[in-house]
């Protein structure tokens, strides 16, 4: 089914937000801005700009009326293109933005559609911070509700781990308040499996306290010297002290003033440090790194929010992307020669392999506090993203992502993170969450949408039996204290 016109007509009626359709001026626009990953190219049948709860609850209704699919863009940072699908209506939450800090309480309540770069800034004078991505443009709420790791995740956890609560709009167009007393059960599902349940319009976040300077050190060596320093970091890092964070690429030298001009697109692995606070400490803590003689070295104070920041021009809004996820319980030295043997076959000098240290409070947290699916061993996450402006170096890298996802698959565990997927069918979301959390979340799902209206995701179907009895409440994550 499809909406007519007298139902759109409705819809506009009662709408405070904005109601876009293909022949209305603004549409084309809209729809470029509303998707990151330029290979997608779907067109919706209508895009709504929602203004408030209750307007996302009138869409999800007319939606419902009509059997017309519906998808949910909250950042519109994924590379599956999950927020837009041909024929569906687009739930584009950017106008549902706010950012309110309660330094007192130390939470901060965060509208959906906003970045993490509006976050930062706004907990960034306050001296407080929550885990976020590595990328500021990302989208606060697809991020957290299916992990979120970021460079403070070996002091805090995820960011799934310091969701406090969530407004969240149902299948059936009620409104829930959700959190450890409230709706306990749907509580823990958001909190890795979270865009399976509802629209989340509002998420409340512990914060803690973060210095708003941060020191970084960067070190990079050229992937025909790299075996050696990678195989020392992939020890070394794990001994780090848990108020610092670690992260390990394996990309092209980029063209940026703090990268010697000779060695700007010479493929290699940058290994990066930062902490927040003493100096002196963040210079004990590289000195090893420095010691195993890297091509280059930037080493400077700069603040939290810069930090944060870094790697955005590594994925800007527009490009084609295509991405596959591994985690590795240690990284053996056959998987550190398969990546630097495949990393000088990409055609794209964009196209990087991200690889983030879990470690620290991410290993504290109990396996059963939330439903993230991931063990919470010390580990590594790693993504593999083809990244290209033109079609035909697109192709190629798509390829290659395909072809290094296999070449390290021997060694990487079973599960992914989903985040970092562009296209993880039902067996892979099964085993990312494994069996007992899947089984869990197919039962609740069949308790709050079981007609699996919210699909567009790593999608968990309906169990196809009665629910069993809620559970009791798990314990909050311990992530989630603040300090």
């Amino acid at each position: 089914m499809s909406m007519d016109e007298s139902v759109i007509t409705d819809l506009m009626r009662n709408f405070t937000g904005e109601v876009l359709r293909p022949a209305d001026p603004g549409f084309a626009a809209a729809r470029a801005q509303a998707i990151w990953n330029g290979s997608i190219t779907h067109q919706p049948l209508l895009i709504a700009r929602p203004a408030t709860t209750e307007d996302v609850a009138t869409v999800i209704g007319a939606c419902r009326e009509t059997g017309t699919d519906l998808t949910v863009r909250g950042g519109g940072h994924s590379a599956s293109g999950s927020s837009v699908a041909p024929g569906a209506v687009m739930i584009d939450l950017s106008r549902i933005n706010d950012v309110r800090v309660d330094s007192a309480a130390r939470r901060v309540y965060v509208g959906a559609g906003a970045t993490w770069a509006t976050v930062d800034a706004a907990t960034a004078e306050h001296g407080l911070a929550v885990v976020g991505g590595i990328v500021s443009h990302t989208g606060v709420a697809g991020l957290t509700l299916t992990g979120g790791m970021g460079w403070l995740t070996s002091q805090q956890g995820l960011s799934c781990d310091n969701l406090m609560a969530a407004t969240l709009v149902m299948a059936d167009g009620r409104t829930v308040h959700v959190t450890d007393h409230d709706e306990p059960e749907l509580m823990w599902a958001l909190r890795g499996a979270g865009t399976n349940f509802g629209v989340v319009t509002e998420l409340v976040y512990a914060l803690h306290t973060v210095e708003p300077m941060a020191n970084l050190g960067l070190f990079f060596w050229h992937a025909a010297d790299a075996a050696g320093p990678l195989a020392f970091a992939r020890n070394y890092l794990f001994q780090l002290p848990q108020n610092m964070g670690a992260l390990v690429a394996a990309l092209s030298a980029p063209p940026e003033p703090f990268v010697p001009e000779r060695y700007h697109g010479a493929p290699g692995v940058a290994v990066l440090v930062a902490n927040w606070g003493s100096a002196e400490e963040h210079a004990a803590a590289i000195a090893p790194l420095r010691e195993q003689g890297p091509l280059f070295e930037v080493v400077t104070p700069l603040p939290h929010v810069a930090l944060q920041q870094m790697l955005d021009n590594a994925e800007p809004w527009g490009i084609h992307a295509y991405a596959k996820s591994l985690n590795f319980e240690s990284l053996p030295d056959e998987a550190i020669t398969a990546l630097l043997d495949w990393l000088p076959r990409r055609r794209s000098p964009m196209s990087y392999v991200p690889m983030l240290t879990l470690r620290g409070r991410y290993a504290e947290i109990p396996e059963a506090a939330t439903a993230w699916g991931s063990t919470r061993k010390a580990r590594w996450a790693a993504a593999i993203i083809g990244l290209a402006w033109d079609g035909e170096s697109f192709a190629a890298d798509h390829a290659w992502v395909r072809g290094l996802w296999q070449a390290l698959r021997p060694y990487a565990t079973e599960e992914a993170y989903l985040n970092f997927e562009s296209d993880a069918d039902t067996s892979r979301v099964r085993a990312s969450y494994g069996e007992q959390k899947f089984s869990r979340l197919a039962a609740l799902k069949a308790r709050w949408d079981p007609d699996n209206v919210f699909r567009h995701n790593p999608n968990i179907a309906p169990a196809p039996t009665v629910p069993s009895p809620r559970q009791a409440p798990p314990p909050a994550p311990a992530g989630a204290r603040s300090d």
